[in-house]
């Protein structure tokens, strides 16, 4: 069924879901960057992890039974585990600005955080720290700048890394939102992907793994194919992370049910996806502001994702 079935439903920008405040900067020589999806009075968040390699901050607090019902901000980010430092920024600028949870003396920014493996394209000292994630936050809360393409934490993301990076594509950050009837749903995804990428609405292959001469594709699958045993040292250069993003009104359960079934876009644009080599993660927030049915909007976020996924492959 194509997106686009449903009834009334249409485009709309990535920025126009209320609440929500995106800011992205990146290191264009070092090949790496940051984006923040902040929110100044908390959102409700879950999440689903199904690659065997996520480079992950606070996490468990998106599980059912941790206390906290809202967090402020989702962090995507390059420099792998090295750039996890990047949320120490996020929670200084939003400290600053009396944004967080109230402890009584001050207040606590929750903020959750997935990073990419970019260290192999540019510098591999250059990493996302604490300043990088001040100034993304800085951005989304006093002057949004998101855009599709080499930005953010989209700016050192490549596919087809099955042979490593010699014959792998550039990628970058890619969006993709709807309305139907007040309802909002979009996504926000940084494809860094072992694995090729296709037109999901025509199955035809639009990035990933270059053949030798490098004027066309081979198949990443049938490259995987070619041998029974193991590869060396495939652990590293992959993971695709995005968020969810909608105006219903969901719980983190609720919304970890919908991060879940969004990897169902994954799956329809990105093969092979969700190895032990990759970290494949998808957050999902809400911002509680109408009633929607649950289901629904995790068919739109699955559908929304694979648009997303195009949009970062072809706006380089």
């Amino acid at each position: 069924m194509d997106l686009f079935e449903i009834k009334g439903l249409k485009e709309i920008p990535i920025t126009d879901i209320e609440n929500v405040y995106i800011g992205q900067i990146e290191d264009p020589v070092g090949m790496t960057g940051v984006t923040v999806i902040a929110s100044k009075e908390g959102f409700a968040a879950g999440m689903d992890v199904r690659g065997g390699g996520p480079a992950s901050r606070e996490g468990e607090l998106l599980k059912p039974l941790a206390a906290a019902h809202k967090i402020h901000a989702v962090v995507l980010g390059g420099g792998s585990a090295f750039g996890l430092a990047a949320a120490g920024g996020v929670m200084k600028y939003m400290e600053e600005h009396d944004i967080g949870y109230d402890v009584g003396i001050t207040k606590v920014p929750l903020v959750v955080q997935s990073d990419i493996f970019d260290l192999g394209i540019g510098d591999y000292k250059a990493r996302p720290d604490e300043a990088m994630g001040y100034e993304a936050t800085r951005r989304a809360l006093e002057e949004p700048n998101y855009r599709d393409g080499s930005y953010g934490a989209g700016c050192g993301a490549t596919v087809g890394k099955v042979l490593g990076m010699e014959y792998s594509m550039k990628s970058g950050i890619g969006s993709f939102a709807v309305e139907k009837d007040g309802l909002k749903i979009g996504a926000i995804v940084v494809v860094n992907a072992i694995g090729d990428v296709f037109d999901h609405k025509t199955g035809k292959k639009i990035a990933g793994l270059l053949n030798e001469d490098k004027t066309g594709f081979r198949s990443s699958y049938e490259v995987m194919g070619d041998t029974i045993r193991a590869r060396d040292n495939k652990f590293t250069d992959n993971t695709t992370i995005g968020v969810v993003i909608t105006n219903a009104n969901f719980d983190k359960s609720q919304l970890s049910k919908i991060a879940g079934m969004a990897h169902d876009g994954y799956a329809r644009s990105i093969s092979p996806v969700h190895t032990s080599a990759d970290g494949d993660t998808i957050y999902a927030v809400s911002t509680g502001q109408i009633t929607a049915d649950q289901d629904l909007v995790g068919v739109i976020s699955a559908k929304v994702m694979s648009e997303a996924i195009m949009h970062a492959v072809m706006n380089m």
